[in-house]
């Protein structure tokens, strides 16, 4: 895939404030890359993006793509909200925190898809999947097939 700019970057994401320091997590987004910053020195994942490790305080930190795997970690169903495309209110859209395989405490908070309500839980095993709104890759949760392992 050819280099994203920065201006193509602002060009697919209009409201949305991208910086020096979260450019990268958004370019991740727009080639289905979930980008999190990780610390080249002592090995500490965070979220959301920072130009130096909350650990160690190196400024050795690079937008690296996660494994997507995690569990959810907390969990809220929204009976109302913004109107979104592909967003239906009808039933309660679930907004999940999932701790990522990588590292204890490394979380994202997205959606879950593709599964029922009631089967939707904390401790639920979670990959990472896309779909899109307002026109470009969104990143959002599905449930982790039965039998599948966290490398699946």
């Amino acid at each position: 895939m050819s280099a994203i700019t920065d201006a193509d970057l602002l060009g697919r994401f209009p409201d949305t404030w991208i910086n020096h320091d979260n450019k990268e997590f958004y370019r991740g987004w727009l080639r289905q890359r979930l980008l999190l910053n990780h610390c080249g020195d002592c090995g500490y994942w965070q979220h959301p993006p920072r130009p130096v490790c909350r650990a160690c305080w190196s400024d050795n930190v690079h937008a690296t793509e996660v494994s997507g795997h995690g569990t959810v970690h907390l969990l809220i169903r929204l009976h109302q909200g913004p109107p979104a495309p592909g967003v239906d209110y009808s039933e309660p859209l679930p907004v999940a925190t999932v701790e990522l395989a990588e590292q204890e405490g490394l979380r994202y908070t997205s959606t879950v898809i593709n599964c029922p309500p009631g089967q939707l839980r904390i401790g639920l095993p979670v990959r990472l999947t896309w779909t899109e709104r307002y026109g470009a890759p969104y990143p959002v949760f599905e449930p982790l097939a039965e039998g599948a392992g966290a490398g699946a």
